[in-house]
């Protein structure tokens, strides 16, 4: 089965800055690992820019207003501690957010079946009206709306990133059709997505233990895929985040998982299991954290392998 790839040269043109982890080398080590495999059947699709009026159905009209203000045409603008923009990061983020909102919708209109959003700046840290942990837009929030739109009523995401999704999360809450399931570290950064705290009915957080092992993390993520499972989605959007691999320097064994690529292969998998069951296979993934270039290759290959199995 081929698998749509979305993506953009004008997403290397984010530059928060010299030593952020969140480097333009990032997605050239996606990109060109996903190259090299011989065996992939990918299909090679632009990423529009996002229109404003998709970016309106998640994020107040104000932040965006005050993103578009925001944007230097040289130097760097910096948002908050984490996040900042250079004279190419306001293109790049509406192409992150466009590429996923297209995908979704080549999917809904039956000519893509499964995708793959190669992306920069990420997305899930993004709130309705924050810019948050390297993120400005909510990629997969933004996309699902759209998606609905679309004629998917029912959209689920699943976040397998090493850190909560906490833009998701805002985005979701309480939004009749919409469903999100995470699993991340604890404790680590932004604090939110613990089980024990409060959320709407349509949330499922998981957490698992700093230096766990890879069988904890698997039996976590299928209780969480059981409640996806339950909802029955008409697509699945995965925010993948590979930062919980070993060698990650944010998310590794030191302060995070112990994860290896073929982990990301079995949760893909697991995925796949589900949107088989209610989705027509549908699914949709756009890349969210990662910060070892080779583990973040390696576990990109991995994941969109799996993707392609029928």
């Amino acid at each position: 089965m081929s698998v749509a790839l979305y993506t953009h040269p004008d997403m290397l043109d984010h530059r928060p800055g010299d030593g952020h982890p969140e480097r333009p080398a990032r997605l050239k080590a996606v990109i060109d690992s996903l190259e090299d495999a011989s065996d992939l059947d990918l299909e090679l699709m632009d990423a529009p820019l996002a229109e404003l009026a998709d970016l309106e159905r998640v994020h107040d009209k104000a932040y965006i207003e005050a993103i578009l203000a925001a944007a230097p045409t040289a130097g760097l603008r910096q948002l908050d501690p984490d996040t900042a923009m250079s004279a190419g990061s306001l293109i790049a983020a509406r192409r992150a957010a466009g590429a996923v909102v297209s995908a979704v919708r080549d999917v809904a209109a039956g000519e893509v079946e499964r995708a793959f959003c190669a992306v920069r700046p990420p997305g899930h840290h993004a709130e309705p009206g924050l810019p948050m942990g390297f993120c400005i837009f909510s990629n997969v929030a933004v996309a699902a709306k759209a998606a609905q739109e679309a004629g998917l009523s029912k959209v689920a995401v699943v976040d397998f990133d090493v850190h909560h999704g906490n833009g998701t999360q805002a985005a979701f809450s309480e939004q009749e059709g919409l469903f999100f399931a995470s699993v991340q570290s604890w404790p680590m950064w932004p604090g939110t997505g613990h089980p024990s705290e409060p959320a709407a009915s349509n949330i499922c957080n998981a957490v698992v233990p700093v230096g766990s092992p890879a069988s904890l993390w698997r039996a976590e993520f299928l209780k969480l895929m059981s409640h996806v499972d339950g909802f029955a989605p008409d697509l699945i959007i995965v925010s993948a985040g590979f930062d919980a691999h070993q060698r990650d320097p944010i998310g590794g064994a030191d302060g995070g998982q112990n994860l290896s690529e073929e982990d990301f292969a079995w949760a893909t998998r697991a995925v796949l299991d589900v949107a088989r069951t209610h989705a027509k296979g549908r699914v949709v993934s756009s890349l969210e954290g990662g910060y070892d270039l080779e583990a973040l290759g390696r576990s990109a290959l991995a994941h969109v392998r799996a993707l392609q199995e029928a």
